[in-house]
């Protein structure tokens, strides 16, 4: 609680990372939702889990939030044991979870004092607060308006303020910007780095890659319940390769022709068919080595040829390359259905409905 001093640790319960997990395990039924994960949040950094619908990353979460209690491994938040001392975890965390948890009969403003007073914040420090929330949410015009006429992206804007009443030197953010508009989405980006710039720590589930890229100093890939990768965001992409030329041919006609001139350019190791096709838009894509010199060789090949082109680039891998390299999808835009780890991993009465537990 605000002001309130924080319990003691012992020696044994101070790990590497403010948040910690070795071997963590969870089955529901017959369903293994997480099978030996690990991780490690270092103090004031974003750890950004990614993986497909079903990989555990919220049943991560929910265990890591207490909401869950794992069936093996260990894990400690702030110092504390997630199992042993879970009111000490509670004390020093903020979640805000998948689906925005707010009281649609009462007001912006109300909810959000509710929120301190349960903190047991005074009523004028919890009015200030709510009132800089507000604000700073871009929630002020609305602030008196009961939450059941917001739109989605202000109902999950002021579920992210009742999240921070209390200023959390820990915060777990399950996909924070789902529903919200890119101006929206950027606004919350800025609050998230000035949140970690003051000493915050935050591991942040996302179904955006571009938002991992952003925002995440360190970043795991879960698949099947297992983390399947982990490093930075340079560090996951250089594991498929470096550079790619993509040229979006003119003429449908010539696209084996142009298939022909990029595959002299590819990397040794690219395999007998190392040009990729994606016909309906006339792409064509091939990795290389050699950068923006070995780019204007492509051009006059292609020029030498009479295949004119409407595009060329060089590029290096994103996120979106790495997902699809290591899952073998592309990342889905719903993290909420369909999979007994996400829809079962905790009772329905339960999910989304505690953002600080």
């Amino acid at each position: 609680m605000l002001g309130e001093r924080r319990p003691e640790r012992t020696g044994e319960e101070r790990v590497s990372g403010v948040v910690h997990a070795e071997g963590l395990v969870k089955t529901f039924g017959s369903v293994k939702a997480l099978d030996g994960v690990d991780l490690d949040v270092p103090e004031g950094t974003v750890l950004g889990l990614l993986g497909p619908n079903g990989a555990g990353k919220t049943t991560a979460v929910q265990c890591l939030t207490t909401l869950l209690r794992p069936d093996a491994g260990s894990a400690t938040v702030a110092g504390f044991d997630v199992v042993e001392r879970p009111n000490d975890v509670r004390r020093v965390i903020g979640l805000s979870g998948q689906f925005a948890a707010v009281d649609e009969y009462l007001t912006g403003r109300e909810n959000l004092e509710m929120v301190g007073r349960l903190y047991q914040l005074r009523a004028k420090p919890a009015k200030a607060r709510a009132a800089e929330l507000l604000e700073q949410f871009h929630l002020g015009g609305a602030a008196d308006r009961t939450a059941k006429t917001y739109s989605g992206g202000m109902r999950r804007r002021l579920d992210l303020a009742a999240a921070l009443v209390v200023r959390p030197p820990v915060m777990f953010m399950d996909e924070p910007t789902t529903g919200l508009d890119p101006s929206n989405r950027q606004e919350l980006w800025d609050v998230i780095q000035d949140l970690v710039a003051g000493g915050t720590t935050l591991l942040l589930t996302t179904q955006y890659l571009e938002e991992a890229d952003h925002l995440a100093h360190d970043i795991c890939v879960i698949d099947h319940g297992r983390v399947i990768a982990r490093g930075t965001s340079d560090e996951l992409k250089a594991q498929i390769g470096g550079e790619r030329v993509e040229v979006v041919v003119h003429d449908p006609a010539r696209l084996a022709d142009a298939t022909e001139v990029l595959a002299r350019v590819a990397v040794a190791d690219a395999g007998d068919d190392p040009v990729s096709r994606d016909e309906h838009v006339r792409r064509l894509t091939v990795p290389v080595r050699g950068g923006a010199r070995l780019l204007a060789e492509v051009i006059r090949a292609l020029d030498t040829r009479g295949i004119e082109i409407d595009d060329i680039g060089l590029r290096r891998p994103t996120l979106d390359d790495v997902f699809i390299s290591l899952t073998g999808h592309v990342a889905e835009g719903d993290e909420g259905g369909g999979h007994p780890d996400e829809e079962s991993a905790a009772d329905p009465g339960e999910r989304g409905k505690e953002r600080n537990p």
